[in-house]
């Protein structure tokens, strides 16, 4: 009796953001059925981008990726882009750490996640991926590391975005308590090319042009590319139900900052803003915006995280897998030299 193996139909939702392009480049290698869902045409040019940076023969790939046009919220393009879907891998999200962004960053997030959960539940989709962020994870006391157990305060004051980030999560694990196979991703600030204007990326550009202050703050970082084999290596693994911390290593804003003026080649920050010197700009930042309307640079939640120090533990991911992380002086490195090619373009 032949019986013929049937590959997976796989969805990726924000496909056209860092996260989501280097995922689907890297599907596309193991040339898996691939369904991705965008918002708007011009964002394909990152899509495109982000290939070109590893592979002549952009165009072939991007045109074996089925794009579906629909929003997280619009449930019956959403219908259409489940269908026949066996795994799904969601990445898309809002970021933001304006406090008037709330409702938004909540309809998108939140709500958003609630939308995939179901449809997943409906479809019997056999298994979710979740890109959260170590935003959503407690924080630790007297500087322990952070690990996946770490409880998540409520009572603390949570940026806006950290709020909707874990409860996006909540949403996550009421599906699998009505039955579906689901796993979470929580990177650090995650280090990758191809979006230039903000995330990672804009922290290139605004070295690039000349930063002056550096913090004493301590975050986790790692690699786009780790991310993404992280979450391939999940979903391909018999592991259901668990999150894991992505963070190759923890660095302080200063180090980080350091490292990559030198990669890009421009003068290092040589001054250390303190705490009250954000909160005076973060307060000034405010001010600008309610009088003329200008978008926030500072939130008071940037402010602080900019002077704390966070340690990530890794050891979950690691055992699980055997996974090796890229150490993030050669991401930098990586990034740095794919920013400088772009800038001759």
């Amino acid at each position: 009796m032949n019986i013929s193996y049937i590959r997976p139909m796989i969805l990726v939702t924000g496909g056209t953001g860092m996260v989501g392009a280097h995922l689907l480049y890297k599907l596309l290698n193991e040339e898996q059925n691939i369904r991705a869902i965008y918002r708007n045409k011009k964002k394909f040019e990152i899509v495109k981008r982000i290939f070109s940076y590893y592979n002549d023969n952009t165009e072939a790939l991007f045109n074996k990726i089925e794009w579906i046009l629909a929003d997280l919220n619009d449930i019956p393009s959403l219908n259409d882009a489940f269908k026949d879907v066996t795994h799904v891998y969601h990445c898309a999200a809002f970021v933001s750490f304006e406090p008037d962004k709330f409702y938004l960053l909540k309809k998108t997030n939140i709500e958003g996640t609630a939308n995939i959960v179901n449809l997943c539940l409906a479809n019997k989709t056999q298994k979710l991926c979740y890109v959260s962020s170590i935003a959503a994870i407690g924080s630790s006391k007297n500087n322990e590391p952070i690990t996946e157990e770490t409880d998540w305060n409520p009572e603390k004051d949570n940026s806006v975005y950290a709020i909707t980030k874990y409860g996006a999560e909540m949403e996550v694990w009421r599906g699998t308590q009505e039955g579906l196979n689901a796993v979470i991703v929580n990177p650090g600030i995650i280090l990758g090319p191809g979006i230039w204007k903000y995330g990672s990326g804009g922290l290139f550009t605004r070295i690039y042009k000349g930063l002056p202050f550096y913090t004493k703050g301590v975050t986790g970082y790692v690699s786009v590319n780790d991310v993404v084999n992280a979450m391939i290596g999940i979903m391909q693994s018999h592991i259901i139900n668990e999150r894991f911390i992505l963070v190759s290593e923890n660095l302080s804003f200063e180090t980080f900052t350091k490292q990559t003026a030198i990669a890009l080649g421009v003068k290092q920050p040589k001054k250390e803003a303190k705490q009250w010197h954000l909160n005076l700009f973060w307060r000034f930042d405010w001010l600008r915006h309610k009088l003329v309307g200008k978008r926030r640079q500072m939130s008071k939640h940037n402010a602080q995280s900019a002077t704390t120090k966070d340690y990530y533990n890794n050891d979950k991911i690691i055992k699980a897998l055997g996974f090796k992380f890229m150490v993030i002086a050669k991401s930098i490195e990586n990034v740095a030299s794919y920013f400088l090619e772009d800038q001759k373009n």
